[in-house]
Parts: C-alpha cells; structure tokens; sequence
C-alpha cells in the first residue's frame, strides 16, 4: 500500500513549527501518571512521526506498560510494521499491519481510534495512516474490554517503562483524546495535489487527554517543559533524558534533509552507525535523503573527531548507494573534502583546501543550475570546485570513516548541544551556525517547493 507523504509543498495555513527528536541511545522519553482513571474504553491517540534509525527491533511510540502481562501500547515492529497490543489479565489482544514504514525521509500520521463498546470486533480498533486506514491482523478486543490507556498508571511516549523498546526520530502534533473515538479528519485533510496534510484539532479532550506541540525547551513537567501539554487539561509530562537542543523546527509541514540509512556508502569493516535523528554520522558513511537538482543550496556539518580520512563532500546520484567504493569511500562521481585537505573529484586529488579537525565546522553552498560547489572552514571559503556529471543530479555525502560528524541542514542549529546555536536563517527557514550565503537555502521541503 502506498501512503500520501506529508511534504510541505502547499499551505492551507495551519503550520507545526516543532518537533522534537528521541534518541534511542540516550533512552529518551515523556511520562505522566495521570491523577485518576478517564474512559478506558474510549479514546484516540494521534501523532505525526518521521523514524530515524531503523534497528530491527521494537520501538515504541505510546503506552502503558506496567509489566508482561498488564499493558496497553502501540509501537513500530522488529519488522517495521506497527504493532497494537493490550494484555489485561486474560483479556488480551495483539494487532498488527501488513503496511511497513521504513522511510526515513518520509513523516507519518498516526491515529489509533479505541472504542471496546462497538458490537462489531473490527470497528473496536481502527488504525489510520496517513488519512488512509489499514488492515489490522490477529485479535480483536473483547466488546466493553478496558485498556490501560486513561489508567491512573504511567503513561510513556517514546520508551515503554521497564526502560526498552525506546523509539528513534522524531514526534510532532501528538493528541490523546479521553472518551471519544475519532476520524483522521479531527486531525488532518487531503490537500489539492492528495497529499495528506495537519488541521488544526478543534474538539475537546476530556479529563486525561493532552496535546503536545513541543514549543517549550524546559525539563520540568510544566508549562514551560518540552513536555507542555497545551490542550487546557495541563497534563505536563516529564522528560528524560531530552534537552532543549531536541526541540527542532523538522516538521510534518517542513520537511529538513537528513542523512540516509538507506544510503550507505562504505563497506568493508566500517560499521554505518547513525544517532541524533539521523544527523549525526559517528561510524561508516551515508548520503542524504533529499537531493538538488536545481537551485541553490546550503548546509553544514561539524567535525567531532580528528581523523585525518573522514570527508564531507556530495556524490552523484549515479553513485548513490553503491557500496563498492574505494577504500576511503572516495566516490567515482563526486567530491570529497577530507579533514587532511584533499579536495576529491570523481575519485581524484584536484586541489588542496585547509585541513580541518575536531571542533572545526564546514559549511557547503551548491548552486545546482551551474554546478558549482564551494566549501567554507568555520566561516571563510576553502575552495570551491565544479562537479562534472552532467544530467545528474548531487546529494549531500558524508564519509566518517572511524570519526564522526554532526550535520545540520538547517533543522536544529547546536549540532546535538555540541555548541550554541546562533538562530541564522536562510532569510525564512533554518537555524544555522553560520549565516548563509545570499541566494542560498536550506534543504526542507519548503524552498525546495519555492527553488527545487
């Protein structure tokens, strides 16, 4: 089944501006225990998600686990298939989808409709992806079964409570509606080109329900924490192990580039390791998830370690996945920048531009309609180079080798907290350490839409 993707490309003028991005290393998560039982009969929960790193194995995304056999949860699969299931005693049901979600450039709507009083089993549990609602598998709830959602138990987003299954991407415009079971289109419309799209939620929530838009940066459970609720219940979550710099402006409405899991480019005894909302390349190498046939384009990255190898650099989408690259993944159809200062086209030393090295942040403006690719350490040009592969398009490559790097292409200026973000824009979008070049942009679906 194929899902209209969120992309950003037309605006009916409801904006999300913020989402915040979970980690699964650092077992990042939002709880609340809610003060007294709401309806466990009855309820939605809605969120819009874009998956990270895609690990094979669990990763959940809402719930209550108390332990084995008491829980109520939905999550992403070891198959990458989403997976319901509420253990109540002897009152269990397990659902799962035939669809599978592993698109790391793509955001996901979510809904999960829960009414156990229907008579007819299917109608107790309806799942919507993206507007569309999918086929569920396995067994139904039993009709006037309770769950553990509105339980005066705790409730997780992004870790299930013993500490595992801990969800890696990122999670925006994220509703759990008390007592009542509802249509994607409480939450979302079609727009005119059939892409699925957010619409302002204008109903009531009832007295556990909650409304994350993750404006705030606190780490208190309040209004002014990551885990605001802002629906009028004020029922804040706690964070843990989340920070101010997991707040980021990458949104089911302006889509930002990210590299690619699904684009490694080296082989050999390097292991492809992606953290940080697939921002952070700490081992191995990828491209990216967008690329620039046409416009003009900017973005950076900053060097976390001193390897004298790594490289930072665009390849050719001719190249693009190829695993079969030479030893220091130096592209056939492409450039390089590496840290000792080899400026590599298409597999050759051309020029030498300054070395870089841990701390050091390199900035790359691309004009696509000429093919002219200039480099920047911390600020001031390199270099600059034309690329050669005519009718071709370039995406954004990075080649850590055994170092590591932390890119931003304009959706959260800190590099992951290594550094202050200084909030420059490309003149509308982006949070960059550095201020763009005139004329350049940051890759979101926005100004590709405008200069793509």
């Amino acid at each position: 089944m194929v899902f209209p993707i969120a992309g950003g490309n037309e605006s009916k003028g409801y904006e999300i501006s913020n989402s915040l991005r979970f980690n699964d290393d650092d077992s990042a998560r939002l709880s609340i225990t809610p003060s007294s039982e709401g309806n466990r009969k009855t309820h939605t929960f809605s969120t819009w998600v874009k998956r990270s790193n895609l690990t094979g194995g669990k990763q959940h995304l809402f719930g209550v686990y108390i332990d084995g056999n008491n829980h109520s949860l939905i999550r992403f699969d070891s198959g990458e298939n989403l997976d319901i299931r509420n253990n109540l005693s002897a009152n269990a049901y397990q659902l799962d989808t035939t669809a599978v979600f592993r698109d790391p450039s793509a955001w996901y709507h979510i809904v999960m409709a829960t009414d156990t009083t229907q008579s007819t089993a299917s109608d107790r549990i309806k799942l919507y992806i993206n507007g569309v609602q999918v086929t569920l598998s396995g067994s139904y709830p039993l009709q006037n079964n309770d769950t553990f959602i509105n339980d005066d138990a705790e409730h997780t987003l992004g870790e299930v409570s013993n500490d595992s299954e801990q969800f890696d991407g990122y999670m925006t415009e994220t509703h759990l509606v008390d007592g009542s079971a509802l249509a994607p289109t409480d939450f979302g419309e079609f727009d005119d080109n059939g892409v699925w799209i957010p619409k302002k939620y204008t109903g009531t929530y009832g007295t556990n329900g909650f409304f994350l838009e993750f404006q705030q940066t606190g780490t208190s459970a309040n209004s002014s924490g990551i885990g605001a609720d802002t629906s009028g219940n004020d029922n804040h979550f706690t964070p843990t192990n989340l920070a101010a710099t997991d707040v980021t402006t990458d949104t089911c409405t302006n889509n930002f580039c990210t590299w690619n899991p699904l684009n490694t480019a080296v082989g050999g005894y390097y292991t492809n390791t992606l953290l940080q909302g697939n921002l952070q390349c700490s081992s191995g190498g990828f491209g990216a998830t967008f690329d620039m046939p046409s416009g003009k384009w900017y973005w950076e990255v900053r060097c976390n370690s001193s390897d004298a190898d790594q490289a930072i650099g665009a390849m050719s989408v001719t190249e693009s996945g190829q695993t079969s690259l030479a030893g220091d993944s130096n592209p056939t159809h492409g450039f390089l920048y590496q840290a000792n200062g080899n400026a590599r086209r298409n597999g050759t030393v051309e020029e030498t531009w300054s070395t870089f090295t841990n701390g050091d942040i390199i900035g790359f403006s691309y004009d696509a309609d000429n093919r002219i690719l200039k480099g920047y350490k911390n600020n001031s040009l390199a270099g600059d180079i034309t690329l050669t592969d005519s009718g071709d398009s370039y995406t954004p490559t990075v080649t850590a080798l055994g170092g590591n790097f932390i890119a931003n292409f304009g959706q959260e200026g800190s590099f992951a907290g290594t550094v202050t973000a200084q909030g420059n824009s490309d003149g509308k979008y982006g949070n960059f350490y550095y201020a763009p070049p005139s004329g350049y942009y940051a890759l979101c679906t926005k100004r590709l839409a405008e200069f793509g």
